[in-house]
């Protein structure tokens, strides 16, 4: 029963920022890549973007490349996504992942995941 707690989302207007963070409950993640994925509405969940455990690397989805920045602050196991000029296509519910690999981009390399936390975006 690993938690991941989500944070920071909310309702907010198309164009502005928005900063969305993740930290565990009860384990340490240091050592493990983290991922963002969202999910809208009878969509299936996609992918966001990605950072390695160490931080060097990052991988964004074509949808949010150039205007978001995924980054970790391993003194506090917290996995951060910073968007800015955010889109009513934004909208969904944001979940962070975690996985013993390296940023990949599926679900299915994730083995650790929080509940999710709803962001709208209006227009």
């Amino acid at each position: 029963q690993v938690q991941l707690v989500e944070s920071g989302g909310g309702l907010v207007q198309a164009g502005d920022s928005l900063k969305i963070s993740c930290a565990p409950e009860g384990r340490a993640f240091s050592s493990l890549a983290r991922a963002w994925f969202r999910q809208a509405p009878g969509k299936e969940r996609e992918f966001v973007a990605s950072i390695t455990a160490s931080g060097d690397s990052t991988y964004y989805a074509d949808s949010v490349k150039g205007r978001s920045t995924i980054s970790r602050d391993n003194a506090k196991n917290t996995v951060y996504l910073q968007m800015n000029s955010v889109k009513p296509d934004d909208t969904g519910v944001y979940y962070c992942a975690a996985g013993p690999g390296a940023g990949g981009t599926r679900p299915i390399d994730y083995p650790y995941w929080g509940q999710g936390t709803q962001v709208r975006v209006s227009s």
